[in-house]
């Protein structure tokens, strides 16, 4: 399966970042012409819809709260776990746009130091669901960001090949991803440009891992099978971690992504030591 996903691969050429960037701009020339660039008048302008999308996402907080947790890396990742076995072209891309998407993340967070809903509104205003995050991390969404960064590999990996096909493909993935996305807003955690910008910000870093992976080819032991041992171990502390997930908060996606390493480290074990 992996020789005919690279058959297949897309690598996407520097224009495809013309548009994102464009898009990064816009955002940063409407804040310049609205004098929101500081902490204050950032808030200020995105206010009302904020408390809008917060009152009406929140309505279904279980669901919210379950599809907000594909945010986290240790609770997506696992999803696409069975990739290092049929289709590791996936995961060589994937180690570098996380990688880059950890650093810029955590850069970008350090720089922008704005406060979280709960840090800057009254935490009875609005929906909070599940833990008050109020530190001073709220821009760009890290969760938006690890989402749009796998969706966007994912999106290019198994671009069809007819182009009516590959604009449902493409638009079917973003709505997808806008969806979990503004599940930050639901939850209290976001504004909706902290989404909005994390969601962009995922999908260029998206484009780089390939890029990187196209260019450098880093990761090409990812795949080989006298390398398993490294996911087996990886595979075996990502299971424990999502064990004491499940018995921190008993959500059901903790327990669909624990199946779905469980699974994949029996194959790859199996695999591993079968002769």
């Amino acid at each position: 399966m992996n020789k005919t996903i690279i058959g297949h691969y897309i690598h996407p050429v520097l224009f495809l970042l013309y548009v994102p960037l464009f898009l990064l701009t816009l955002i940063f020339f409407i804040l310049y012409k609205q004098d929101a660039l500081n902490t204050v008048a950032y808030i200020g302008v995105q206010e009302h819809w904020f408390f809008f999308l917060n009152s009406k996402l929140s309505q279904y907080p279980k669901l919210q709260y379950n599809l907000t947790q594909l945010g986290d890396a240790l609770v997506l990742l696992p999803f696409l776990s069975i990739f290092v076995i049929y289709i590791p072209k996936i995961w060589q891309s994937l180690l570098s746009a996380s990688l880059l998407s950890a650093l810029v993340c955590n850069l970008l967070k350090r720089l922008f130091t704005v406060p979280r809903p709960a840090a800057a509104f009254d935490n009875e205003s609005f929906v909070i669901i599940g833990k008050t995050l109020s530190g001073y991390t709220s821009l760009p969404s890290g969760h938006s960001i690890t989402i749009f960064t796998t969706l966007t590999i994912l999106m290019f990996t198994f671009m069809p090949q007819k182009s009516g096909y590959k604009f449902i493909w493409c638009c079917s993935l973003l709505l997808t991803g806008l969806i979990i996305a503004f599940t930050r807003v639901a939850v209290g955690a976001h504004y909706p440009l902290d989404v909005i910008i994390g969601s962009i910000i995922g999908y260029i870093l998206g484009l780089l891992g390939i890029f990187i992976n196209h260019q450098y080819n880093i990761w090409a032991w990812v795949g080989s099978k006298k390398y398993y041992p490294v996911f087996i171990i990886a595979f075996t502390i990502g299971s424990i971690i999502l064990i004491n997930k499940i018995i921190n908060e008993n959500l059901i996606i903790f327990y669909l992504s624990f199946i779905s390493l469980i699974i994949s480290l029996y194959i790859i074990t199996y695999t591993y030591v079968k002769k």
